[in-house]
């Protein structure tokens, strides 16, 4: 029986089904039914949230920690089932799936205990017989708007820190994963949230967004997706003056040196680029090599590449998944057929591929002989394919992954602690990763980029309290 998912607006479900989810590696499997809200339910959502924000903030720590941990709990306990489904509307395969749903249960036990660890300082004034105090207290109500890509992590490091701060949320998951997103809603639910504090609108970005980026009484809005979004989320931000915090894109580069282990080097880039299909802002989509270890690493990359088994995301074998729809298979052909007109040779892959269930199934494709002023090498592509980038030497390779007009990560692969140690200092990225995967980052740490991929405070860790809490300066005089 196909289940029929409402959203969730002020303590009650609502809604009626308007959209299905379809499994990309079975277009035959129907994942759920979902509700779409309208513009109305929307501006109803955020007048919910407004509604329960001063008691919501006001509450003592421990009914915050209590929602948070019972979340975090249930998580855990129904890792399987929930990375189960992940995979199936997603296609990331179900290794991954269950792995997203473990760190989503780590994210929510983390800020569990951060409402337990809030702090404030008190200082002594400049004036006689004043003294200071400095706290933190939560913004207000929350827009929330996740991508597709990581449908409960990523809900889950932006909804585990807005609640343990206080502030309530209206959330706008992407159309494309409802199913991932209405699960973490529900547990939230009955953990014990008061009515008001979350509020779920699942429904078109045209329609449910608009209407978020419209409303004065949202006063702050976090947001992970597209440049293009992005940019109008900042807009209509600064607008009403509120505050926003903005994770986009990403061209990551992952520079291999001559005196590189080959084995870590392909490891490294084989994960980065293809896992997930390559649909993570992290992803290494520019290989940086230098001319000593060039054709080793081309040679090596190619042979583990024709191992990579592509399949059902749910099939224990699968090691890559399917595309996540139509839309995006689409987008990944195009840029594969741009990459050869622009005079890449396309070295590996890049062939639809059918298997037995219908899907959208893609060759993880690799181009060589790619120059850094190529369109595959500046446009964030989001799918299974990288370009190798021929170098000259360390400081060549250094120019390279810097030129971009993203900054989000970059990686390096290098026996030398003089060239690591000098790259972690001068990459022009938010995170830098030495003899490790560019994709795949710690939950207790803060994520965020610079240039075009990121705006505003960090994500994740207890760097999350400089977008979701505002600082108080309060004097006072004892007479």
């Amino acid at each position: 029986m196909i289940p029929f998912r409402k959203n969730l607006i002020d303590g009650e479900w609502v809604g009626d089904a308007a959209s299905r989810n379809i499994n990309p590696s079975n277009l035959d499997d129907v994942v759920g039914e979902y509700a779409s809200a309208g513009a109305d339910q929307a501006r109803q959502a955020i007048t919910a949230a407004k509604q329960a924000f001063p008691a919501w903030s006001r509450s003592g720590p421990l009914a915050r920690h209590a929602v948070l941990k019972k979340a975090s709990d249930e998580i855990m306990a129904r890792k399987d089932e929930l990375g189960r489904n992940l995979a199936r509307e997603e296609g990331k395969t179900l290794v991954e799936g269950v792995g997203e749903t473990v760190r989503a249960a780590q994210i929510f036990d983390f800020f569990a205990g951060e409402t337990l660890r809030l702090s404030g300082e008190m200082v002594p004034s400049v004036r006689p017989g004043v003294g200071v105090e400095i706290t933190r207290e939560a913004v207000g109500v929350v827009g929330i708007i996740t991508p597709w890509n990581f449908p409960i992590a990523i809900p889950a490091w932006k909804i585990a820190p807005a609640l343990a701060y206080g502030n309530t949320i209206v959330f706008k998951p992407a159309d494309l994963v409802p199913e991932s997103a209405w699960a973490i809603v529900d547990i939230l639910h009955r953990a014990g949230l008061p009515k008001g504090v979350l509020n779920l609108v699942m429904g078109k970005g045209s329609v449910v967004g608009q209407a978020m980026l419209d409303s004065p009484d949202l006063n702050a809005i976090t947001f992970t997706g597209s440049v293009g979004t992005g940019k109008r989320v900042a807009a209509a931000s600064v607008e009403h003056m509120r505050k926003f915090q903005l994770e986009m894109g990403g061209k990551n580069p992952l520079v291999v040196l001559d005196d590189a282990d080959l084995g870590t080097a392909v490891d490294c880039a084989i994960n980065g680029a293809y896992f997930s299909t390559g649909q993570r802002c992290t992803a290494s989509s520019r290989l940086v090599v230098t001319e000593g270890i060039h054709d080793r690493f081309v040679d090596a990359m190619k042979d583990r590449l024709g191992k990579l088994v592509v399949g059902d995301a749910l099939d224990a074998k699968t090691q890559i998944g399917p595309v996540v729809d139509q839309s995006q298979l689409k987008q990944d052909e195009d840029y594969i057929a741009i990459g050869r007109q622009e005079g890449a040779d396309l070295a590996f892959g890049g062939e639809l591929l059918d298997r037995e269930t219908r899907g959208f199934y893609l060759q993880p494709a690799l181009f060589t002989e790619a120059t850094n002023a190529m369109r595959i090498s500046r446009e964030e592509i989001f799918g299974p394919v990288a370009n190798v980038i021929r170098v000259k030497d360390y400081d060549e390779a250094l120019v390279v992954a810097n030129d971009t007009p993203f900054g989000l990560t970059s990686g390096i692969c290098t026996s030398s602690l003089k060239h690591a140690t000098h790259f972690k200092r001068n990459s022009e990225a938010g995170m830098v990763m030495v003899n490790l995967p560019t994709a795949g980052v710690d939950f207790h740490v803060p994520f965020g980029g610079r240039k075009g991929s990121s705006y505003g405070p960090r994500e994740q860790g207890r760097y999350a309290a400089e977008f979701y809490t505002t600082v108080k300066t309060a004097y006072t005089f004892a007479g």
